[in-house]
């Protein structure tokens, strides 16, 4: 992210010392792109007609990508963010413990849906997409839980603790590991959220090759992909 479009909504502006605080805003953006995605799963998997093998496919892919990248973003802040934090400003040591606690009641349901998803794909029932339906509630009440407090309580601290670089490494964890085939995917997803001044002023910090690839390519094919995966709901 450039320093020219650096915002700041969820943590000071400047350090103690009067230093440029670090930019956190961008956790407001993939927080909030959790947060439509796991509303919206229960209802996607809900209007998957009984025994249609083809429509289950489709959403249990949409799960298992959500799925994979709710595991990314918070092994990327298990990886980056805990231990530092605790080591330089001691005073948020049980908020860390809280976070800790609560990626592992996640994971636990991450695993749990897992072989929901792997269950209902062979079966294609509509007893087998309640129960992922179900699992999928019970993440959303946590993770909401969750990305409220982390918001409030880790993204100041973090702030005024870390360097720029050190938290950027969480997003570079996350491009890391996301699958090159679903990269522009999820830049549809992340812009799908966002205002037209916001997409704009977000579309300035992505490299210029990807920028021209989603021109060309991503747009139309996410827009396609969207469609058919809203196919049974009114989209939103």
């Amino acid at each position: 992210m450039t320093t020219e479009a650096r915002r700041n909504p969820v943590g000071p502006e400047k350090r103690p010392d009067g230093t440029p605080a670090c930019e956190t805003g961008d956790l407001i953006i993939i927080h909030n792109l959790f947060r439509r995605l796991y509303a919206e799963a229960p209802q996607l998997v809900r209007a998957v007609p009984d025994g249609s093998a083809e429509r289950t496919r489709v959403v249990a892919d949409h799960v298992d990508d959500l799925s994979r990248a709710l595991h990314i973003h918070h092994t990327g802040e298990d990886e980056v963010l805990w231990d530092r934090l605790e080591q330089r400003a001691p005073a948020c040591a049980m908020h860390v413990g809280q976070m800790r606690e609560q990626h592992a009641r996640i994971a636990e349901l991450l695993d749990r849906l897992d072989g929901e998803v792997a269950a209902w794909r062979g079966g294609a029932t509509a007893a087998h997409g309640e129960r992922v339906a179900g699992t999928l509630d019970e993440i959303r009440g946590s993770l909401f839980s969750h990305l409220g407090q982390e918001e409030e309580d880790i993204a100041p601290v973090a702030a005024v603790t870390l360097t720029q670089a050190e938290w950027d490494l969480m997003g570079e964890h996350g491009m890391a590991r996301i699958p090159k085939d679903k990269l522009l995917m999820q830049l549809g997803a992340i812009l799908d959220g966002l205002d037209p001044e916001e997409r704009k002023h977000f579309l300035k910090n992505v490299p210029a090759p990807a920028r021209l690839l989603w021109a060309l390519l991503g747009r139309r094919r996410y827009a396609q992909a969207k469609r058919e995966l809203y196919a049974d709901l009114t989209p939103a």
